[in-house]
């Protein structure tokens, strides 16, 4: 019974992906930002990189995983303050595998409550599906009499666009963007048609200070939805020296998370999270893990200082 419901479950959420949120979601959604949002790039105000691992729902054939490498920093580019950025996204689901890969541009603003970015994102979104795809150790084919999935591996590349608002000042952040913002469509093989739904994305945050000037309380929330559905997460970091973190991650009807994350002097970051299901899904499988590493390092006028991040966790 598992093995259909896996099955059943997977081949829906593959049918059913030109009118539900196709973009992946994470735990750690404070260090995608700049994969959702242009106008993040540059706003740490360091040259940073990332590479994030997420395996949902362990247990369940075929389930999502996903591998994220982003890289972004501040720059004067042509004399103008600004921040650049590069995302790829590998996203897998059964027999469906989508590639993103964009670059991102962001005109860096001071102002009164903050500096504002206001970004936009170019590039590259390739979905391929596999017809033959069949759940491990089972009879169940993903190509069935469904003529809407073609019956062997099929591909197609198209333009992808996003736009994106991002204020930061040292005790609060916001955000506001759309990804997909063309809806470019996709056939494969005359026969399947989806199209990137727009995405619009909500993130904000603020650094409380405690009595205690060694420990530091981040809560954040963070809404993604794409008009059909949506997603909201609360996540409460409490952070100390500001390198250790631990915090709580609530996603409404999905998951409650345990996030932890460790700074080094040299700019070297590492964090893992796991996902305890709340949802039905529960009965069929483990919870969801997510895993990065990041490093900073900043290329300021005093290369030799003693690098103290700025970015949030």
């Amino acid at each position: 019974m598992k093995k259909i419901f896996c099955f059943l479950f997977l081949y829906i959420i593959a049918n059913l992906a030109a009118i539900a949120q196709q973009d992946p979601q994470f735990s750690f959604n404070r260090l995608t930002q700049l994969t959702v949002n242009p106008g993040y790039a540059g706003s740490d105000g360091v040259i940073s990189g990332l590479i994030l691992n997420r395996y949902q729902w362990d247990g369940v054939k075929g389930s999502p995983q996903t591998l994220v490498f982003s890289a972004g920093g501040a720059t004067d580019l042509f004399g103008i303050n600004s921040g650049v950025g590069f995302n790829v996204i590998s996203d897998e689901l059964g027999f469906q595998k989508n590639i993103s890969v964009n670059f991102d541009y962001a005109y860096r603003k001071k102002t009164n409550i903050g500096v504002l970015g206001v970004g936009t994102s170019v590039g590259f979104y390739n979905m391929s599906v596999n017809g033959e795809w069949y759940i491990p150790e089972s009879e169940f084919h993903g190509a069935t009499s469904d003529p809407g999935i073609p019956q062997g591996e099929a591909s197609q590349l198209a333009l992808d666009v996003g736009l994106g608002l991002f204020l930061r000042a040292n005790d609060y952040f916001l955000g506001v963007s759309v990804t997909h913002l063309n809806q470019a469509s996709i056939i494969l093989e005359d026969q399947a048609r989806s199209f990137l739904a727009r995405h619009y994305y909500l993130a904000a945050g603020y650094n409380v200070k405690l009595s205690n000037p060694l420990f530091e309380l981040r809560p954040s929330v963070y809404i993604k939805t794409d008009m059909v559905a949506y997603q909201l997460d609360l996540t409460a970091d409490l952070v100390y020296k500001e390198r250790f973190s631990a915090g709580l991650n609530y996603r409404i009807n999905d998951a409650i998370g345990i996030l932890v994350g460790f700074e080094m002097n040299n700019g070297l970051k590492i964090g893992y999270a796991y996902d305890i299901m709340t949802s039905a899904l529960s009965a069929y499988g483990g919870g969801s893990h997510e895993l990065y590493l990041s490093y900073s390092m900043d290329l300021g006028k005093n290369r030799n200082k003693k690098y103290k991040s700025i970015r949030y966790l």
